[in-house]
């Protein structure tokens, strides 16, 4: 049995893995288009920082350790596939067969249309490739302006403060982190950055980037204000990487359009990871979640389905994000914003920049947002995930005080007495 997967990303190397421990005599490719061993996006910051070399970023650290699995990893990029005769195209011209096939091709981070973007200077924080021009612009006390204060350029920017940069961050919309926190816990985190010497301007977007004679950029912001910068770097989203699948027949909705076992509409080819619209355990619909958990176990599924006839069933990714930007743990689960006829409580302490909110439907919690509250991050995701019944006193009880969750939880899986 030939598996090849395209893509040496989390999802793609969980998944090449799985199917050496369950297909021993199987062939394993994993095509990867960039020049490095398979990496972590994520880790890319620690390496900004000082923290890891390169090699640190690697998902795997022992030399040779892919020869020992015998898993091949080849550095090409593919250009198209041929579903009905099971063919690969490189762009190198070369061809690969394949019984089943994995498309874990991830995500490509974007730059939005704005006049100047392409000017040296200004790059995305995607690859280990960008990684090298920031941190050769990134000296102490260079100008640097952050588009984009989402999850991904939060953990960006911790990173640039750490190598005490001039930073300013520009996010268009009215808070930090839009995606994943409410107004009142994305403007605290707002401040709190600000306290710690970071310029932070929301509501404002960047309308275009000039270079100066001496260099420099020029960076217009709205109509009148201006900054210079020596650095610009672009964390504006992401978008999953489909466009060599014109005309492979499989289904493309904003992602590869996968079934509960990550197949796709094509016959032996499975998609996973942040390419892959797959379901959401909290609304049973199915979206991108472009988080590294659900890469991980979009590939242990797949895996599974594409070593054996037996079916197994991906229940959902719960849709949860912990963030910790300049020291400040921030997390989001489940229906953060809330649900159609629902009910919700907060309790707020701005000065010492602790927040939790809570979302139910009945008397079941279906989504939170914390911040400053990193004790309640496995309750609240062991909580949502069951689906766990807490009763009208157990809600009643965190509808007072929603910083009792344990003492809820305990009460609803032991029966421990619970007083109001």
């Amino acid at each position: 049995m030939q598996h090849v997967i395209i893509g040496a990303g989390p999802a793609g190397v969980t998944a090449a893995e799985a199917l050496r421990r369950l297909s021993p005599d199987c062939e394993i490719t994993i095509i990867g288009d960039e020049p490095e061993p398979p990496y972590s996006r994520m880790a890319l910051p620690y390496h900004l920082v000082n923290q890891v070399g390169e090699s640190g970023t690697y998902l795997r650290k022992k030399e040779n350790y892919f020869d020992d699995q015998r898993i091949d990893i080849l550095q090409d990029r593919v250009s198209s596939i041929d579903t009905a005769a099971k063919i690969v195209t490189l762009e190198s011209g070369s061809e690969k067969a394949y019984d089943r096939l994995l498309i874990a091709t991830g995500s490509t981070a974007v730059k939005p249309p704005v006049e100047g973007i392409g000017l040296p200077g200004v790059h995305n924080c995607w690859t280990l490739a960008d990684a090298r021009s920031i941190l050769d612009r990134a000296k102490p006390g260079a100008k640097v302006l952050l588009m984009g204060a989402g999850f991904i350029g939060c953990i960006i920017l911790e990173a640039l403060a750490s190598r005490k940069v001039d930073l300013t961050v520009v996010e268009m919309e009215d808070r930090m982190v839009p995606r994943m926190m409410n107004q009142r816990s994305g403007g605290l985190i707002k401040s709190w950055c600000e306290n710690k010497g970071v310029r932070v301007l929301t509501s404002t977007r960047v309308t275009a980037i000039q270079q100066e004679s001496d260099g420099r950029l020029s960076v217009r912001l709205g109509m009148n204000n201006t900054i210079e910068a020596d650095l610009v770097i672009c964390a504006t989203g992401v978008k999953p990487n489909t466009s060599f699948l014109n005309g492979s027949n499989i289904e493309i909705d904003n992602g590869i359009v996968v079934d509960r076992h990550l197949r796709t509409t094509a016959k032996d080819v499975f998609a996973a990871g942040d390419v892959a619209k797959g379901r959401d355990f909290s609304t049973g619909s199915y979206t991108v979640q472009a988080i590294q958990p659900t890469a991980v176990d979009h590939g242990r599924v797949a895996a599974n389905n594409m070593a054996s006839e037996l079916e197994v069933v991906h229940q959902g990714s719960l849709n949860m994000n912990v963030l910790d930007t300049m020291g400040l743990v921030s997390g989001s689960f489940g229906h953060w914003e809330g649900v159609d006829g629902g009910d919700s409580t907060e309790l707020f302490d701005g000065e010492r920049y602790r927040y939790i909110n809570l979302q139910f439907r009945g008397d079941v919690l279906v989504g939170a947002n914390t911040l400053g509250l990193t004790q309640h991050v496995g309750v609240l995701r062991g909580l949502i995930q069951t689906g766990l019944h807490l009763g009208d006193k157990g809600k009643k009880i965190l509808m007072n005080n929603p910083l009792k969750l344990m003492e809820v939880y305990l009460s609803a899986t032991q029966g421990t007495t619970l007083n109001l």
